[in-house]
């Protein structure tokens, strides 16, 4: 970005502060969308989990012996 007389090329340098800017911009936004979408899986996996049936309770006397001998 050096000029033939040894400067700064200004307006060199503005692109890239203003390319710089856009780029974290865009990853700001990229990054706030995916927690939005991650968030709205966690709502859906949370309704899934609490439309499941409960599950009955046994007798009490199974689930007290295992058979190791089959």
């Amino acid at each position: 970005m050096a000029q033939p007389g040894g400067g700064m090329d200004v307006m060199g340098i503005a692109k890239l502060a203003t390319s710089i800017a856009d780029t974290g911009l865009k990853q700001e936004v990229g990054i706030t969308m995916l927690k939005k979408a991650q968030d709205a899986q966690a709502a859906s996996a949370a309704a899934l989990l609490s439309a499941l049936p409960q599950p009955q309770s046994l007798p009490a006397h199974l689930g007290n012996h295992v058979n190791t001998t089959a």
